[in-house]
């Protein structure tokens, strides 16, 4: 009887885990659609696989994890074959989102990202801090390995730790957002958010392929998305902002033209780092403020009713 128990279970154990390695592998395919080759080192700018194994750990807990692993361990087939060394890479893609979620839960992290402290520690505690692991890990496998002499290592390093932190930057607020989004009810707020995601594609491409150097174009319409839907419009307006920023720094067009690769990306990873930021930090201090007018609207309506009711021939309150 309790192995039939155990044989009912495994499936809803196996699922979530073959589902976490297929959207890895899957978002990993996407992202190296846009790599670039940093001294001999294959990278992406922005690396879609970690912002999904963090906000899986979020949703599903520490047995996913195995996920993370199988997934690591497809991307890396499909660039090239997995040997020994290649363990050390996906070791590192593995416990840098572990450690992401493990630090998160410490801090009391709230996925609704309501709170300003959530938003901080999503950027520290999720994203810069712990992707120093896969960064380091990753970087010093292909020294140790011989793909890559140690003169390299700072670039290809800096450039690993960019991409994956900007991966939980960028999608880790986006699926936590798409949990809870739902459709506005009005249809002036429906009209105003499709408007705004056309804004965001036509400035980011003016933006990202003019000649002139006008990539700050980008931040009024992520100040509008924050302060207008919080992170509900502010993460897709800053996927869209990246996905065209990085699509322009790869061809090298409009201000990125005149820029060697590596300042090109630092360009890039300026501009992509600054407009998640913006867009999550500000989005996170709308909502919070928000919540607190609400709540001290309740309060003084409770009060109000209260004098109403204390007042001369009010009656008691209703109880």
């Amino acid at each position: 009887m309790v192995r039939i128990e155990e044989w009912r279970r495994f499936p809803a154990v196996l699922l979530p885990i073959l589902a976490v390695a297929i959207a890895y592998y899957a978002s990993g395919w996407l992202g190296l659609h846009q790599r670039v080759v940093v001294d001999g080192a294959e990278v992406t700018p922005l690396w879609p696989p970690t912002g999904i194994a963090v906000a899986a750990l979020l949703w599903m807990g520490l047995r996913v994890w195995p996920g993370i692993a199988l997934g690591a361990y497809l991307a890396i087939e499909r660039i090239s074959d997995v040997d020994f060394p290649s363990l050390g890479i996906i070791a590192g893609n593995t416990l840098a989102p572990v450690c992401a979620y493990l630090m998160l839960r410490k801090a009391g992290f709230r996925i609704e990202m309501d709170r300003l402290r959530d938003a901080l520690a999503l950027v520290f505690l999720g994203g810069l801090l712990p992707m120093l692991i896969s960064a380091t890990a990753g970087t010093w496998t292909l020294v140790l390995s011989g793909d890559m002499p140690m003169i390299r290592f700072w670039p290809v390093w800096s450039a690993w730790w960019a991409g994956d932190a900007m991966g939980v930057l960028v999608v880790t607020p986006l699926l936590l957002v798409l949990g809870r989004a739902r459709r506005p009810r009005d249809g002036y707020r429906a009209a105003e958010a499709a408007a705004l995601m056309a804004t965001t594609v036509i400035v980011t491409l003016v933006a990202t392929r003019s000649s002139i150097s006008l990539l700050f174009l980008v931040f009024p319409v992520i100040i509008w998305a924050a302060v207008r839907f919080q992170l509900a419009g502010a993460a897709p307006c800053t996927l869209l902002v990246s996905v065209l920023a990085i699509a322009a720094a790869t061809e090298r067009a409009g201000p990125f033209s005149e820029h060697s690769l590596l300042g090109t990306m630092v360009n890039l990873q300026a501009l992509n780092g600054a407009a998640a930021l913006t867009g999550l930090l500000l989005s996170a201090l709308v909502t919070e403020q928000n919540n607190v007018r609400l709540k001290i609207e309740q309060v003084c309506e409770d009060l109000a009713e209260l004098v109403e009711h204390l007042a001369p021939g009010g009656g008691p309150p209703d109880r």
